[in-house]
């Protein structure tokens, strides 16, 4: 979702949107009549909802197993665990614990969660984009494909690609380091489909690869060259995947590449 800010800023550099609005926009816009419940489908999204209840009912029948097994045990204590779970997950709306003796009891206020439930896994979506350019489904499918731009990022920043931490501190520096890390994400875009059947995951496949090797060979009173061995099974049906041949012979330069570790030792004092 992007606020009203981020859609002028759009329009401005000449971009169109395609963005949900939130719940509450929702309500307002059904309270108004200008929406209608009958225009949502049937079928609900998954909701995470039950999820956390259950994970409040884990809890609570911990609590109620130590309360069991030790007599002395304050039953407010277990009872205030439990109403933190809850306030934690954030179901105090519509979900409290009770004693009962010496047991805790959740209770659900079924009004209140029928009305928090109305709206589960219904959204609206909004654009600037002409009918003439995309249809409702074009741009529904352009939205779904949200999920995907998520997963980019999460890769980039957190998972085999590691765009976090930065090492660089200029702009420009800043600019260069994003720029290898989306080429490098590219790269996983086409390993991903290409390794699927060989039942290898991209870093195994990587690793796999990590085993190629060159062996130099010179020619006394003149140059040098290196030459690819025969690949392993494993690494030729990675290759092979990607349509990828190896050539013979590379030729020998004196190419020196920086490694992560070796980055200190060259990198420029700032006074």
């Amino acid at each position: 979702m992007i606020k009203s800010g981020q859609i002028r800023d759009l329009e401005q550099a000449g971009f169109h949107y395609i963005t949900a609005i939130t719940k509450p926009q929702i309500q307002t816009l059904l309270q108004a009549g200008v929406l209608q419940m009958d225009l949502f489908d049937v079928e609900l999204c998954e909701v995470s909802r039950a999820d956390k209840k259950a994970s409040v009912e884990r809890v609570r029948e911990n609590l109620d197993g130590y309360l069991r097994e030790h007599p002395h045990a304050k039953t407010s204590t277990a009872e205030r665990s439990v109403r933190a779970k809850i306030a934690q997950l954030k179901l105090d709306a519509w979900l409290t614990v009770e004693v009962e003796g010496r047991s805790l009891k959740l209770r659900v206020n079924q009004p209140v969660l029928d009305e928090i439930s109305r709206l589960d896994g219904c959204y609206v979506l909004k654009t600037d984009l002409p009918q003439s350019a995309a249809t409702k489904k074009v741009i529904h499918d352009r939205y779904k494909d949200l999920a995907e731009v998520e997963q980019a990022f999460r890769q980039c920043k957190t998972a085999h690609l590691e765009a976090r931490p930065i090492y660089v501190r200029t702009a420009e520096h800043t600019r260069g380091h994003v720029l290898v890390v989306m080429l490098a994400y590219l790269i996983r875009r086409d390993l991903s489909p290409a390794w699927t059947t060989l039942d290898v995951t991209i870093e195994e496949g990587l690793n796999q690869l990590q085993t190629l090797c060159t062996t130099e060979i010179s020619v006394e009173g003149g140059g040098s060259c290196l030459r690819i061995p025969t690949p392993s099974p494993s690494s030729l049906a990675l290759l092979n995947a990607l349509n990828i041949q190896l050539p013979k012979l590379l030729p020998h330069t004196e190419t020196r590449v920086v490694t992560r570790k070796k980055l200190p030792e060259r990198r420029k004092v700032i006074q």
